[in-house]
């Protein structure tokens, strides 16, 4: 969008924005929702503070009490008991006790969702606030399970006979009251939240699609809070006295999926050209505007158990990418393509527009693999269009932000993508290695921390050697709050907007 437009339609937002409500706080993103299940779009619920789990999640991944007060392992690892808070109402004023929150774990298990690679034997409401979750096989990533969104306890009047989210009633300081799917999503203040109370009374969320459009609101004064900012836009906001652009590093990160299986991929040497000819460093600090995010593995540092703090950065090297690739066979042909028995060095990359900075990010990639003579059609799909072309074969490439952090413990996520049922729809794609499902499948029932840190290294260390999959950058989340705003703090983990804590200013 050209300087003069954004200008024009700056004042076109602020002429008919309405008067700024002082005790509610809007924010925008780019992600459009369907239900109200936690199966399905529980991260927005959680987020808003309706929603609550057994677990929580600190700031640097450790797992803290949620909704159960503490939790031990019995027979040797075989039985988890979660001892539940006294004095929890959920929304409609019935108690949480153990049988709603079973409930609400056996709706999950009945669901997709990360928990169903648990292998969870029954859910047993053991008291009026003990709940038991027996196993078949020791499973150590259970409690960053439990505090996975799509764990979500909610009452038992939520569902309906079929199992089926009617109206979320959750234990949060926010309560849902305006439900309008795909675009708006309407939260009030619970006076009845067992804990500290909240101090703004209404906030909604509203989905915008254009990066681009929801700056613009936010200098507008339409909304206090934007999340995902384009790159395009950070100069803007941050040259205005009357927005703050917070940045704050993720446990996400940028990479190239691809189908290992494909007859130009399946080599480890055509993996390791592609790797070598991306300029990190140029991508991060000119483009994305974040000097440092390159990333030389897919585990970022804040999951520190599973990230190689001595691996060396992965630097531009052309002249050993275009040595890999002769060696393979490819020659350039008279476009400047590589060609190898008869065929081109031609693919397609797809991206999706949820992540504003992909597709810039993507035709970048576009242009440093042309330099050595790998051609790529670069397009935007919608997300969903990733895991469709991962299950139908149709996939080449695609530049997707994987969040490790989905779970506190990405042992459960790596196990769905490089595990025994691996190829996972966000990780690998036709690539098996003989290892590393038997170490995944080790670590499941590893109790002792240091071999436990010891096996997560060696995961890492195979994928970094291996590249089934191909790291670009380390993901820093940009988002710009309004300074009538205070007390904006960003979860990490994204599993929390923080709404309760924040206030507006006087």
């Amino acid at each position: 969008m050209k300087p003069l437009c954004c200008l024009l339609l700056v004042l076109v937002l602020a002429a008919c924005s309405p008067n700024q409500d002082p005790n509610q706080l809007t924010l925008g993103g780019p992600f459009e929702f369907t239900s109200q299940d936690p199966s399905r779009d529980g991260y927005l619920y959680t987020r808003l503070q309706v929603a609550q789990t057994l677990v929580e999640v600190d700031d640097e991944g450790r797992l803290l009490p949620g909704l159960a007060e503490r939790w031990q392992t019995h027979e040797e690892g075989l039985l988890w008991r979660f001892q539940l808070r006294e004095g929890v109402r959920f929304h409609d004023g019935s108690p949480l006790d153990a049988e709603a929150a079973a409930q609400a774990v056996r709706q999950a298990l009945a669901k997709p969702g990360v928990i169903r690679a648990a292998p969870i034997a029954e859910v047993i409401a053991e008291g009026p606030s003990s709940l038991a979750i027996r196993l078949t096989s020791p499973y150590s990533p259970l409690g960053a399970v439990m505090a996975h969104y799509t764990t979500a306890i909610l009452a038992p009047a939520s569902y309906d006979a079929r199992g089926q989210v009617r109206w979320m009633l959750g234990t949060g300081p926010y309560r849902l009251a305006e439900f309008d799917p795909p675009h708006r999503l309407g939260v009030v203040r619970f006076d009845g939240y067992w804990g500290k109370p909240a101090n703004i009374e209404r906030a909604v969320y509203l989905t915008g699609h254009r990066a681009e459009s929801r700056a613009l609101q936010v200098m507008a004064g339409q909304t206090d809070i934007i999340y995902t900012l384009d790159p395009a836009s950070l100069d803007l906001l941050r040259r205005r006295d009357d927005v703050r652009v917070h940045s704050d590093t993720v446990p996400r990160t940028i990479q190239i999926k691809l189908d290992a299986s494909h007859p130009f991929l399946a080599e480890r040497d055509a993996r390791e050209a592609l790797s070598l000819a991306l300029d990190r460093e140029g991508i991060a600090s000119r483009i994305l505007r974040v000097p440092g995010g390159e990333a030389n593995q897919l585990i970022p540092p804040s999951l520190s158990l599973w990230h190689l703090d001595a691996l060396p950065p992965i630097g531009r090297d052309l002249s050993r990418a275009r040595a890999l690739l002769a060696g393979l066979g490819w020659r350039a042909g008279g476009d400047g393509i590589l060609q190898r028995d008869g065929q081109r060095f031609a693919m397609s990359l797809v991206t999706y527009a949820d992540r504003p900075e992909l597709f810039v990010v993507a035709t970048a990639i576009q242009a440093q693999l042309r330099e050595i003579g790998v051609a790529l059609d670069v397009s935007v799909v919608n997300s969903s269009g990733i895991p469709s072309g991962h299950h139908d074969g149709s996939l080449q490439l695609a530049l997707v932000a994987r969040n490790y952090g989905n779970v506190a413990d990405p042992l459960s996520l790596l196990q769905a993508d490089y595990g025994d049922r691996g190829n996972g729809d966000w990780g690998a794609m036709g690539w098996h290695n003989e290892e590393l499902p038997a170490l995944l499948r080790a670590l499941q029932a590893e109790p002792d921390p240091a071999r436990y840190r010891q096996g997560a290294r060696r995961v890492a260390q195979i994928l970094a050697e291996e590249l089934p999959v191909i790291p670009v950058l380390f993901y820093t989340q940009q988002t710009a709050v309004s300074a009538r705003v205070r007390g904006f703090s960003f979860d990490p983990y994204e599993r929390n907007y923080r709404i309760a804590d924040m206030s507006f200013a006087p």
